[in-house]
């Protein structure tokens, strides 16, 4: 036997050799190795980074992209799964300074082989990360509008506590809260984001600042003398028969006045009345710059004219409601409340047949003055009509003062 057995022996190994080869070629035909770049770049896992430090520079990659070599079986369960392909730097034992790393590649499948990672290598800083408690501070632009001022500033919080690396830290010189003041005429109350900037004003990205909002509360206060007033459009005429009148507007639609005669402001309503525009024989719409009629020594402050735009349309029709009162609704309790005009004119369209049979009692007007609290307010009247497939086309004018004040208590001009 063991004489057989040495005499063949070297055509059982070259048996044995020739079925793995026809095995492995089978198999390799059936799954065959494939060479391609992994479809979606692996985000770096940072590992073992000391607490007290941070990394900076905007070049450090976040990313890499591999290169696998698989049977075509094991790319399918890495493309279904991506959390087989991860990518480690470890910063164990990596102090403050500037240090070169590799990139870590781990598959948890098998049979695979890399083939390349880009990057392989990168250099990343260390810096201690410090923290600082410093005040905001409101940076305001532009101005509120003629014959208005500002209050004082409050900000909660006062001071934000920021992070980053140190370098970052020691180049900040404030933290900002921008705000636009631009034509300003009621209280501002806003949420604003804050920054941190450099001496020059610029922005330093790479820091924490917490909170990273501010509340602001900013008084807007009318300087006395001056007064705002909704600017309601006189017409005189009628427009071409066939053709109606179906919008009236005013731009600005309240303007500001001042008067040194502080009796003489108080006393005017809340609104001023243009010249009288003529629709006589009018066909097309109208647009026309018109001069306020003022009370003498009363000035208006800016443009001595607004612009009055008269919509003109053939009929279907439209119907105007004179003198409507206004009601006041959502007044709070032991609050009094006073209109300047009471009642206002409203301009409707709609199918002929409608208008004609609309009661003057079908067209209610409404101030909701839910939640105010006593002042002086310009406010859009609320028009609720019974009819339906009507439309209000304009109401004149287009806001009322409203002034609500606590029932004993003496209201006071501010001296100019």
């Amino acid at each position: 036997m063991f004489r057989w057995l040495a005499t063949n022996i070297r055509t059982f190994l070259l048996a044995f050799i020739l079925a793995l080869v026809v095995w492995m070629t089978a198999v390799t035909a059936a799954n065959p190795d494939e060479t391609q770049v992994y479809p979606d770049p692996i985000s770096i896992e940072f590992i073992g980074q000391d607490p007290g430090l941070i990394m900076i520079g905007a070049a450090i990659p976040q990313q890499v992209e591999i290169t696998l070599r698989a049977p075509h079986s094991v790319w399918q369960g890495l493309l279904s799964n991506p959390a087989l392909v991860r990518a480690v730097v470890d910063l164990t034992g990596l102090g403050a300074g500037t240090h070169t790393v590799n990139v870590q590649t781990q598959i948890d499948t098998r049979p695979v082989q890399i083939i390349s990672v880009s990057p392989e290598t990168f250099d990343l800083t260390l810096e201690p990360q410090v923290t600082r408690t410093l005040a905001v501070n409101l940076d305001l632009t532009g101005n509120p509008a003629i014959g208005y001022q500002i209050g004082n500033p409050v900000l909660d919080p006062g001071e934000v506590v920021v992070t980053g690396a140190e370098s970052l830290v020691s180049q900040i010189d404030h933290i900002q809260a921008a705000l636009d003041l631009t034509d300003a005429r009621q209280n501002i109350t806003a949420s604003i984001p804050l920054e941190a900037v450099d001496t020059n004003g610029k922005g330093i990205s790479g820091i924490t600042v917490l909170p990273g909002n501010v509340q602001v509360s900013l008084p807007i206060i009318q300087q006395g003398g001056y007064r705002d007033l909704a600017v309601k459009v006189m017409t005189v005429g009628n427009p071409v028969s066939g053709y109606s009148l179906t919008s009236v507007a005013a731009l600005p639609p309240i303007v500001t006045v001042y008067s040194a005669d502080l009796t003489t402001i108080a006393s005017m309503p809340g609104y001023v009345e243009t010249v009288s525009l003529d629709l006589s024989g009018a066909q097309a719409d109208i647009e026309k710059q018109l001069a306020i009629n003022l009370p003498p020594g009363v000035t208006l402050i800016g443009e001595q004219s607004v612009t009055v735009k008269v919509g003109i349309a053939p009929i279907e029709s439209s119907r105007t409601i004179s003198y409507r009162p206004v009601e006041m609704i959502g007044l709070a309790p032991g609050l009094d409340a006073h209109l300047s005009p009471q009642t206002v004119d409203i301009i409707l369209s709609g199918p002929l047949p409608v208008l004609d049979s609309l009661a003057i009692s079908d067209v209610h007007v409404q101030m909701d003055l839910t939640g105010l609290a006593p002042g002086t307010y310009q406010l859009k009247p609320i028009v609720s009509i019974a009819q339906q497939n009507l439309t209000v086309e304009s109401i004149l004018p287009g806001t009322v003062e409203v002034t609500i004040t606590i029932p004993g208590t003496i209201t006071l001009t501010p001296t100019p």
